[in-house]
């Protein structure tokens, strides 16, 4: 059993050195071994490398030390070059188990394996062992381009950026008729295959392929773009009040642009068509391109 320690720390024998030796951390603790740590701790108390808290803490805890390792870790953050005590090497020596070399080296093998056969289905580098990126995978400093194309059609924005994307997509705003819902549309074109027949396209955020069925009527196409499109939008706004519809009532609201079919009416004039529908009924107001001349028919 480990004797009490006299003085700071009880060891007033002779000065122990002991020879350097590979233990492990794990290895039991000698009386001994707390002896001598107890003497690097009261060099450190002296030369003030502790507190004499610090020193009682430490010299209490290496008394109850089982291992090297415990015992090591007590002085593991002092200055213990000029200590007459030499301490254990506690450097572990790991032996691998048999036929682990062997394992290890077929693991190499085939990890080179790998890389090779991934270089020959994907690789874009002169060997194997070249780790250039995929040049796919570099910065190209293209900055993102946001579409926005429109898509609440029943607002001024909305229905001129309507026309617009007419433009871009036919080059012109021609048709037979557009009809216009509170987010997508409807135009009819002319089949320039074929006059007995119109081409249908539906508009969602784009436009999409058209549909093609027999031509209806005998009327020319017209630029559907001439309208006001303020003050269309202003009478669609207005047109459940005007039709003594309750706004919540409302279900579906659309607008329909088509040629005039007043034969006193000029070349190319158009006439619009808001539709108000409700659980109670359904009106119309129909007004020239400009919103005015309307013609009104109040839920029946």
């Amino acid at each position: 059993m480990f004797a009490g320690h006299a003085g700071r720390c009880g060891y007033t024998g002779p000065t122990i050195v002991l020879v350097a030796t590979r233990y492990t951390a794990a290895t039991r603790a000698k009386d001994g071994d707390r002896n001598d740590i107890c003497q690097v701790l009261d060099g450190a108390l002296a030369d003030g490398q502790l507190s004499g808290f610090e020193h009682r803490e430490r010299v209490a805890q290496a008394t109850r030390a089982t291992t090297l390792g415990e015992l090591r870790a007590l002085v593991a953050d002092l200055q213990v070059t000029s200590s007459p005590v030499r301490l254990p090497d506690l450097r572990e020596r790991r032996r691998l188990p048999s036929g682990t070399g062997v394992r290890i080296a077929m693991a190499v093998v085939l990890v080179l394996f790998g890389v090779a056969v991934g270089w020959g289905l994907y690789g874009n580098t002169p060997s194997p062992l070249n780790f250039t990126s995929d040049p796919g995978a570099r910065s190209d400093g293209i900055p993102a381009r946001v579409l926005t194309a429109p898509r609440q059609l029943h607002s001024l924005g909305g229905l001129t950026g309507l026309f617009e994307q007419m433009r871009q997509k036919f080059g012109d705003t021609t048709g037979y008729e557009l009809t216009v819902y509170p987010d997508c549309a409807s135009l009819d074109r002319p089949d320039p295959a074929d006059d007995r027949r119109t081409l249908s396209y539906t508009y969602r955020g784009g436009w999409q392929n058209p549909t093609v069925e027999p031509r209806r009527g005998d009327g020319e196409a017209v630029d559907l773009s001439g309208i006001d499109p303020k003050q269309i939008i202003a009478v669609l706004r207005g047109a459940p009040e005007t039709l003594g519809i309750a706004p919540a009532d409302v279900t579906n609201t659309y607008l329909v642009i088509e040629p005039d079919d007043d034969p006193t009416a000029a070349p190319g004039s158009l006439r619009v068509t808001v539709n108000v529908s409700s659980d109670f009924g359904s009106g119309s107001i129909k007004v020239d391109g400009d919103g005015g001349d309307p013609l009104i028919r109040y839920p029946g």
